[in-house]
């Protein structure tokens, strides 16, 4: 199981600074092929310079979920880290 890419990722509107909503749609390579499922996820800056990520798969998929949303977390995470999230 990988995580290929996230297309169409788009930023929502939200006035509290420290958390950032997006939506788009995870690409994922599983047992039984590429799999494309709609996804929602947020980003908050915790006081202690940390952040947290929360995923929302809106669609049930063939596969264990524990192993998707960490590989999502930390797709995320690069993402965040290099930049690549829309403004």
């Amino acid at each position: 199981m990988r995580i290929i890419e996230i297309k169409n990722m788009t930023r929502k509107d939200f006035p509290i600074y420290y958390r950032r909503f997006y939506s788009g749609i995870a690409v994922m390579e599983l047992v039984n092929g590429i799999v494309e499922v709609p996804l929602e996820f947020q980003i908050e800056h915790k006081p202690t310079g940390t952040i947290d990520i929360i995923t929302v798969l809106s669609q049930k998929i063939d596969y264990p979920l524990v192993p998707i949303q960490k590989e999502l977390k930390k797709h995320i995470a690069i993402l965040d880290s290099e930049g690549k999230l829309p403004n």
